[in-house]
């Protein structure tokens, strides 16, 4: 029993030893060679056990591979969003005159500098980590430098809107939505959602981030147009070699300046906030409409900085059905949170919207309201001598009893249409032979009704022949009749003009043959003496 014992001992020690050796090796047994350490034959081992098989011969050099290096994170993040940025620098670098000369321009304005880079603070972490989950370069994060300041509410003169400044056409194709309740290309999350969803595409098409960028500020199908044109003439096609509107020759390069100061701002002398690598904001969700000036004073927010992270909410109450939810810095959530379930104030609206059922004055619409029409109009945008159309969302003051809040419908869709208010002027004209109230009404398109109040008569009345009547007329219809016989006039004057001129040819040919005639006859006259 013993020498059993001892003898499977043995065996398993041998055979944790040949697994040792294997070092979990997975194909299967090893063919034994003739040179088998003592003679072993591999099918006299037991099942599952592996003998090392030694080289024979001499030895031969390892052939060499190339190994594919593999990316090094380091084990501390980096200290501020500045070093964050400069890590994830990946677009290839342009050195141009263009760029020394923003360069010089940005850093002799340290005080413009510096208040971008304020206002962005607020912004980048969340940009960078929107970069980097896409793995796009981050110097892109510093675009909005470029755009617009950093300033969420820019409008440039073409209409293009926010940080990112998006036209409106090209922000509806990005389900960016622009009511008059809100408009997403100033909103932080969404616009910068649309902007890599746009760069990503321009860089897809292009295959080059500063083709994407010039396409960006450009527009692709300018871009795409260039490019054709450069191969067909066989030019190059890179953006230095592109012919652009001086705009866009200087994107590119306004964007490597502020990567170099960002890169190195001792080398420019230009001193950057201190931005902590952290989130600056985070997202608090709305569940009944609520004043922008209550909400930033539940958060304990100022009014300015509530308004720089929710730039959307133009008007001075936020929906919940349109906007879900609000932009807080990180620390004022949870105190937003906490005294808006203690607040004891009743309804966290004043204002609500309302339908225009048919077209009227803004100041009919106000008396509705027990509004003033300055204040109607200033919360509308309502300019000028104007009518609100029927169907149009406005925004009123809300009623104690209203409890319930502005729909989604609405809250998506809400519009306003304004159309210009008609000014009539009282003018007099003559009625001719056989002329009626309504025969003269229906000269000038008016109501049969009206001609007859203004005049003092009745409804079925007949003028006389020469005798004047007062109407009232739009003030551009009279316009409209004296441009019209200036232009009369004038095709007259064109007329005769033109007549002139087609029988001057003819003068001429006729002077001509004459001349010619003349001349023959002299050099006849001359031949003969």
């Amino acid at each position: 029993m013993k020498i059993f014992l001892k003898l499977a001992a043995l065996l398993l020690s041998v055979w944790l030893a040949g697994c040792a050796s294997t070092g979990g090796d997975k194909q299967g047994t090893y063919t034994l060679s003739t040179g088998s350490p003592s003679g072993v034959q591999a099918n006299s081992m037991p099942p599952g056990l592996r003998i090392p098989v030694y080289p024979s011969g001499s030895l031969r050099a390892l052939p060499s591979v190339t190994l594919n290096p593999l990316s090094v994170y380091t084990l501390t993040p980096p200290a501020d969003m500045w070093d964050r940025i400069r890590l994830g620098f990946a677009m290839p670098d342009l050195d141009s005159d263009l760029v020394r000369d923003r360069e010089q321009w940005y850093s002799s304005r340290p005080g413009y500098v510096q208040r971008m880079t304020d206002r962005g603070s607020k912004y980048l972490f969340y940009i960078v980590e929107e970069l980097e989950r896409r793995n796009m370069p981050t110097e892109l994060a510093l675009l909005p430098f470029i755009e617009s300041a950093f300033n969420p509410q820019a409008v440039s003169s073409a209409r293009a809107a926010g940080m990112w400044q998006f036209m409106p056409a090209t922000g509806r194709h990005f389900d960016l939505t622009q009511n008059m309740f809100r408009d997403d290309r100033r909103d932080v999350l969404a616009s910068t959602r649309a902007a890599l969803d746009y760069m990503q595409r321009l860089y897809g098409m292009f295959g080059d981030w500063h083709l994407a960028l010039a396409a960006y500020n450009w527009g692709e199908g300018s871009v795409g147009r260039a490019i054709a044109k450069n191969k067909k003439l066989g030019l190059g096609t890179s953006y230095t070699d592109l012919k652009m509107p001086m705009e866009t020759q200087f994107y590119v390069p306004k964007l490597q300046a502020v990567k170099n100061i960002v890169a190195d701002p001792a080398r420019y002398n230009v001193g950057l906030p201190a931005v902590g690598n952290h989130p600056y904001f985070q997202t608090v969700d709305i569940r009944r409409d609520i004043d922008v000036t209550l909400a930033a004073k539940l958060a304990e927010v100022p009014l300015d900085d509530f308004r720089a992270l929710n730039p959307s909410a133009s008007k001075p109450v936020l929906l919940a059905a349109g906007t879900p939810q609000i932009l807080l810095p990180w620390d004022n959530a949870q105190i937003f949170q906490a005294n808006l379930e203690s607040y004891g104030g009743g309804s966290t609206a004043s204002w609500t919207a309302w339908i225009a059922p048919s077209t009227l004055k803004p100041a009919d619409a106000a008396a509705k309201f027990g509004m003033s029409e300055a204040d109607l109009r200033a919360v509308n945008n309502i300019n000028g001598r104007m009518l609100i159309k029927a169907g149009s969302t406005l925004l009123v003051h809300r009623a104690t009893s209203v409890l319930q809040d502005v729909s989604s419908h609405v809250a998506d869709n809400g519009q306003l249409s304004l159309a210009p208010e008609i000014v009539l002027r009282r003018t007099t004209v003559k009625a001719g032979k056989k002329d009626t109230v309504a025969s003269l009404a229906r000269r000038y398109h008016l109501n049969a009704a009206d001609v007859a109040q203004w005049n003092k008569i009745s409804a079925s009345a007949a003028f006389k022949a020469g005798q004047k009547v007062v109407v009232y007329l739009p003030a551009r219809a009279k316009v409209s009749r004296t441009a019209q016989r200036g232009s009369s006039k004038a095709s007259r004057v064109s007329k005769i003009s033109s007549k002139k001129t087609a029988k001057a040819p003819v003068r001429t040919k006729a002077m001509t043959a004459k001349r010619q005639a003349a001349q023959a006859k002299r050099a006849v006259q001359v031949s003969k003496r």
